[in-house]
C-alpha cells in the first residue's frame, strides 16, 4: 500500500505541475489533482502516525487533525479568493459530517470487526461532546437565527464576533487539555476483556524525518490545492454536480484524506484514543478555528463570507453530532456503532447529491 501511494505521488504531483502548464482538459486535471492530494495526504498520515507514537496519543491526534485540516484550509482559502463562498461553506459542512460520520464510522467499524469492543478515555470523549455541541448546535445555529432579522452586513459582524469567540475558546480548551489538566484525566486502557495492548511500538520515520515529510506535503498540497480550485466551475457543469454536493462531499473527502486514513489504520491497531482525536479533534478544529480563520480572512477578498449555513446543512451538522456525542459519551464502542455512522452519512451524502 505504502509503495502504491509512492507511486501515486511520484507521478500525480509532476503530471499535476505539467498539466496546469500545458493546459490538459480542466476534468482530467481534477481526477489527476484529486489524486495528487490523497497520495500526500498519506504520506501526511504517515508521518503523523509516526509523531503519534513519539509524542503521545493526545498531541499526535492533534498533529494529525492539523494538517490534515491544514489541507481542507488551504482549499477553502483559494475556494474563498475566487468569491466560492457557497462551496467554501459546503465544504466545512462536510468536514464536519465527514470526521464525525464517516471517519468515526471506518474507525469503528474497521476496528470493531479485529476486536469485539474497543474502550477509549471517556473523559476526553465527554469533553470533546460537550465542545461539539457548543461549535455546532449553538455558534453555528445562533447565526442563522439572528440573521433573519439582521440586515447584511449586521450578519458579517456578528459572524466576526462569534468566530473570534470560537478561536479564544479553542486556544483554552487545548490550554486546559494539554497543559493545565494534563495528565489528570488518565485514560484506563486495560479493557475487561484483557485485549489491550502491551508491547511499545518503534515510529517509522524519526520525528524530524517526519516533520520535514509533513511541511513539504503541505507545500505540494497548497500549490495543487490552488489549481485544483479552478476547475470546479468546469466540473460541476460537466457532471452536474451542485456547488453544494462539491463542496460536502467532494472537496470534503479530498480534504481530509490524511485524517481519513489515519484514523482507520490507528482503530485497526487499537489505538481508539489516537483514532477518536483524530476524528472529533479535526471537528472541533474545523469548527472552531478553520471556520473562524476562513470568516476573518474573507474581510480581504471581495466577496465576504458569513457564518450563516443553508438550513439542510445546519440539520446535517446538528444531527450528526447528537448521534456521535449518543454512541461515543460511554467510551467504549464496537463495529456496529460504526455502521450506524456509516449508514447516516450515506444516507446524507445522497440527499446532497439530489439537492
Amino acid at each position: 500500500m505504502n509503495r502504491l501511494f509512492l507511486v501515486i505521488v511520484a507521478i500525480g504531483v509532476p503530471l499535476s505541475v505539467l498539466g496546469s502548464f500545458l493546459h490538459f482538459p480542466q476534468v482530467v486535471m481534477f481526477a489527476v489533482y484529486c489524486i495528487a492530494i490523497i497520495g500526500l495526504a498519506s504520506f501526511m498520515g504517515r508521518a503523523t502516525e509516526s509523531l503519534a507514537i513519539i509524542a503521545g496519543p493526545r498531541i499526535g491526534g492533534l498533529l494529525n487533525a492539523t494538517f490534515g485540516n491544514a489541507v481542507e484550509l488551504i482549499i477553502s482559502f483559494f475556494a474563498l479568493k475566487q468569491g466560492l463562498t457557497a462551496i467554501v461553506l459546503a465544504s466545512l459542512t462536510g468536514s464536519v459530517i465527514g470526521n464525525l460520520l464517516l471517519v468515526a464510522g471506518l474507525s469503528f467499524f474497521v476496528g470493531g470487526l479485529k476486536y469485539k469492543r474497543q474502550v477509549f478515555n471517556v473523559h476526553d470523549a465527554r469533553h470533546n461532546s460537550g465542545l461539539l455541541m457548543f461549535a455546532i448546535i449553538v455558534a453555528f445555529v445562533i447565526p442563522e437565527v439572528f440573521s433573519m432579522e439582521m440586515a447584511e452586513n449586521k450578519q458579517f459582524v456578528l459572524s466576526i464576533g462569534i468566530s473570534i469567540v470560537m478561536i479564544l475558546l479553542y486556544v483554552a480548551a487545548l490550554y486546559f487539555k494539554l497543559v493545565s489538566h494534563r495528565g489528570v484525566y488518565v485514560a484506563k486502557q486495560e479493557s475487561m476483556e484483557g485485549e489491550a495492548e502491551t508491547e511499545e511500538e518503534t515510529p517509522e520515520w524519526s520525528g524530524k524525518f517526519a516533520t520535514v515529510i509533513l511541511l513539504l506535503s503541505t507545500i505540494a498540497v497548497a500549490y495543487i490545492s490552488e489549481r485544483l480550485v479552478h476547475t470546479f466551475d468546469t466540473v460541476g457543469e460537466q457532471f452536474g454536480w451542485s456547488e453544494l454536493f462539491i463542496g460536502v462531499i467532494i472537496v470534503a473527502i479530498v480534504g481530509n484524506a490524511a485524517e481519513h486514513a489515519s484514523a482507520v489504520i490507528m482503530a485497526y491497531k487499537n489505538k481508539m484514543d489516537v483514532a477518536v482525536e483524530i476524528a472529533f479533534g479535526s471537528t472541533l478544529q474545523v469548527a472552531m478555528m478553520v471556520a473562524p480563520i476562513l470568516v476573518i480572512s474573507s474581510l480581504f477578498f471581495d466577496k465576504q463570507m458569513p457564518l450563516i449555513f443553508s438550513l439542510p446543512e445546519l440539520i446535517a451538522m446538528a444531527s450528526s453530532v447528537l448521534l456521535t456525542v449518543i454512541l461515543s459519551n460511554d467510551g467504549d464502542t464496537n463495529w456496529f456503532e460504526g455502521a450506524t455512522l456509516l449508514a447516516a452519512y450515506f444516507i446524507m451524502a445522497i440527499g446532497f447529491f439530489l439537492l
